[in-house]
């Protein structure tokens, strides 16, 4: 298995499967299956997009189900699995609750080895970091990370680790145009002078800069990304034109911009793909380089807009 992923992307699988608090169907309005999804697939794989990230906690388990059906139809070995520990959803009577979970994702997936394996949030990092070791030596995952931690939780991580041999080689947090936290608090900086990967999800906030939608193009209104975005959009307008703009530019999307914003600042993004449209933008994404001016231009544009999407469970200190 490989160290690093050679893709400048990675796949979210976030919006597949129903049911849970965080199924496709509550949060992105969604109600997808394996065969809705073999194409987007087929597509993502075929042309080298090979990294796919799920967890239990998206769906109560439907989406690793789906995943492992696609991966198993396909070739594991063409395939990079990304899965999470959730703290708050773990069997508290097993003896290691990290090794019990990571056990039932093994067999959703049908496979017998995850490539990383993460800590999903920060609920305790006391408590769950040290039974991330049994798992790491059980020699059934690769990599470790740790996803929704601030600066300090992954240095304690880090410490908590270091008596074993192991370090945490990744860090996924929410990092977009209108969430840049990990740039301010310093964790981007540590995370390149330390060689961890750091991974961006929701780089386009759900849709809401995709530049499909805007104050008169909404979100599905009865869908939680509805909720949560639409009452934003008029603060966004000049944003979104900007990100219009520039797109007609380098003969882009808007959704390719944002995207191109988050490679740029040395993150690899994870993309939710549910159409074959949204697996063809972000092949073409590697091919974006936009200027220094380009960049902090949009994120001008991105604080005057006064919007900040930090989430209910994002790491705190």
């Amino acid at each position: 298995m490989t160290t690093k992923t050679e893709a400048k992307i990675a796949l979210g699988t976030w919006s597949w499967g129903i049911g849970g608090f965080a199924g496709g169907d509550s949060i992105f309005g969604n109600q997808l299956d394996t065969k809705d999804l073999q194409e987007v697939f087929h597509l993502a794989v075929s042309n080298g997009l090979n990294l796919f990230d799920t967890a239990y906690a998206y769906a109560n388990g439907e989406s690793e189900r789906i995943l492992g059906e696609l991966v198993n139809a396909y070739g594991r070995d063409q395939v990079l699995i990304s899965d999470k520990f959730t703290p708050g959803m773990q069997n508290d009577s097993a003896e290691n609750p990290v090794v019990d979970m990571l056990e039932g994702s093994l067999k959703r997936l049908g496979t017998d080895f995850i490539d990383i394996y993460w800590i999903h949030n920060s609920a305790d990092v006391e408590r769950w970091t040290p039974l991330m070791v049994e798992a790491v030596k059980s020699g059934k995952i690769g990599r470790i990370g740790v996803s929704n931690h601030s600066l300090e939780q992954v240095k304690r991580v880090q410490e908590i680790l270091a008596p074993h041999g192991i370090k945490v080689s990744a860090v996924q947090n929410h990092f977009s145009l209108l969430y840049r936290n990990s740039i301010e608090d310093g964790l981007l900086d540590y995370c390149r002078e330390n060689d961890i990967q750091f991974f961006s999800y929701m780089v386009l906030e759900q849709g809401a800069l995709s530049g499909k939608y805007d104050e008169n193009h909404p979100l599905p209104a009865a869908s939680t990304r509805g909720k949560t975005y639409n009452s934003l959009f008029p603060a966004l307008k000049e944003l979104l034109t900007a990100m219009h703009e520039l797109a007609d530019k380098h003969q882009a999307s808007a959704a390719q911009i944002a995207t191109a914003w988050a490679i740029g600042r040395g993150t690899t993004p994870i993309l939710g793909v549910t159409k074959v449209e949204q697996v063809i933008d972000a092949t073409r994404v590697a091919g974006i380089n936009l200027s220094d001016e380009e960049v902090i231009f949009l994120e001008n544009l991105a604080k005057t807009s006064g919007v900040d999407t930090r989430g209910g469970w994002e790491g705190q200190a």
